[in-house]
């Protein structure tokens, strides 16, 4: 997975809150970048609902991070 905050700008415009299939999804119809999809795809999905775009920049970090 290789987040950068320009990648999860793209997710800006996204229907918040929402699960990782819903940003899987709007990813996809909105045209967003393969690698979006990808590090979407990648997350682990434990049912959680990301409430803001917040929510992906604090995983961007995260990662970056590592």
């Amino acid at each position: 997975m290789y987040w950068t905050l320009e990648l999860a700008s793209k997710l800006e415009d996204a229907p918040w809150p929402a699960t990782k299939d819903e940003l899987i999804d709007y990813a996809m119809r909105s045209g967003a970048p393969l690698e979006v999809i990808e590090n979407l795809q990648e997350m682990e999905d434990e049912g959680e609902i990301y409430e803001s775009i917040e929510d992906i920049k604090k995983i961007v970090q995260t990662v970056t991070v590592k």
